[in-house]
């Protein structure tokens, strides 16, 4: 059977429909292939996973379970390797989305839950594309889905659902943005132990959606690992992501990051989800190199060596700002002190990184293209994010980063279970 799509909106849809079909087929039979609805389920009632049994003992992760009222790549710690796309929706029609979201959603639970891939007929292509042999292992394998401003035009009727806080991407005073790398009326965050996986994670999803969404840009990037301890450093070796916020303080993420229910200023459907900035930094490492250590610490307001701040010893100490008002230790222009002053107004606009490092290569002139893929989550973007950034406008730091692309995006609420699926409360 030949996986091209014919080119009416009819004939897309039927297609998606047949993949996911197929892929529903698979999970009831279980004769010769180990579906995701059984073990999603089980997964759901606190069942071990047999994804997990059967997978390759090479597999370092575990599988990180799909199901639940929010997306599951949004709270834990970053895995060490990324990739993030943009996708342009091609869907005909608002029936076309819908069949677009339900494949998306079901290869998504297969994918992070693992299992063997049905086998090929004598004369069609394989249902797998095999780079990870013949057992799909989960690898802790998450795949995180938002939604750009761009989806709620007038093609699916959606307007009058749009998140109230969602835009398309402002520019600040410092960027120097690319459009080409900008925007997108779909986001896709694939983070897992290896690259491979995600490689082999993108070329499955976007084969099942072949004709009703393509990519528009995509990067890959890695974390490091702590060293010596703590928290993971950037590329100009400074430990990134110190002050976030507890993910595991449910409190502080339904004030800080989830989109409540009964929140009066968004549509129902929101609640559960989290609106997602993602921004792409390049730095300019060959410059930044050259600048004294002292200077350098003076612009994070740390110390490189432990990540402490540098009035205190301890990576995780609190930078005692009321006992150094003129910034004599701390200067008053240090990122630290900009991003979180750390008083009682400032509290609310806290944000949840999730970064990772980037390497391009080098750059048409020799340059070395390597920087930041910035990501956070928020309640209120233009209350949390942008509130943070516009105190960062001019800080010496931005002599050394260019901001070049990224969007925002509204991460769905969680498909709750096996016959939920991501985008069903907004399609409803």
């Amino acid at each position: 059977m030949s996986t091209d799509v014919p080119p009416s909106g009819s004939g897309r849809r039927k297609f998606l429909r047949g993949m996911l079909g197929a892929g529903a087929t698979a999970a009831v039979t279980g004769a010769a292939v180990t579906g995701y609805a059984a073990r999603a389920a089980q997964a759901a009632r606190g069942g071990p996973s047999t994804a997990v049994q059967a997978a390759d003992p090479g597999a370092t992760l575990p599988a990180v379970p799909f199901h639940g009222p929010h997306q599951a790549g949004i709270l834990p710690v970053p895995q060490r390797q990324v990739l993030v796309c943009s996708c342009d929706v091609t869907a005909s029609d608002r029936g076309e989305l819908t069949d677009a979201l339900r494949a998306l959603t079901d290869r998504a639970a297969f994918l992070t839950a693992g299992g063997t891939p049905p086998p090929a007929g004598r004369t069609g292509p394989p249902a797998d594309s095999g780079i990870l042999g013949p057992t799909v292992v989960p690898d802790g394998l998450t795949v995180t889905v938002g939604l750009g401003a761009s989806l709620f035009d007038d093609r699916y009727g959606l307007a009058k659902r749009k998140p109230a806080q969602l835009t398309t991407m402002r520019t600040f005073p410092d960027d120097d943005l690319e459009p080409a790398q900008c925007g997108g009326d779909l986001s896709l965050v694939l983070a897992a132990g290896s690259s491979d996986t995600l490689l082999h994670a993108l070329r499955d999803i976007t084969r099942y959606t072949e004709g009703a969404m393509q990519v528009r840009w995509q990067i890959s990037g890695f974390s490091n690992a702590p060293r010596p301890s703590g928290t993971p450093r950037n590329l100009m070796g400074f430990k990134d992501g110190i002050a976030n916020p507890d993910a595991s303080d449910a409190t502080a993420m339904n004030h800080l990051v989830w989109v409540p229910p009964g929140d009066t200023d968004e549509p129902a459907w929101t609640a559960g989800g989290s609106y997602q900035v993602i921004r792409l930094i390049r730095m300019f490492v060959e410059f930044w190199d050259r600048v004294s250590i002292t200077e350098q610490e003076r612009m994070f307001g740390r110390r490189r060596d432990n990540g402490a701040p540098l009035d205190a010893n301890g990576e995780f100490d609190t930078p005692d700002y009321a006992s150094d008002r003129p910034g004599a230790i701390i200067p008053l222009d240090s990122h630290i002190r900009l991003a979180n002053p750390r008083t009682a107004q400032t509290a609310g606009s806290r944000i949840l990184r999730r970064s990772y490092n980037y390497d391009r290569g080098t750059d048409n002139v020799g340059g070395q293209n390597m920087g930041l893929i910035f990501s956070c989550y928020q309640r209120n973007p233009r209350l949390q994010f942008e509130t943070v950034q516009d105190r960062l406008i001019g800080e010496p730091l931005t002599d050394y980063i260019s901001p070049f692309g990224g969007g925002y995006f509204f991460a769905l609420p969680g498909a709750k279970n096996v016959s939920d699926y991501l985008g069903r409360a907004l399609l409803a």
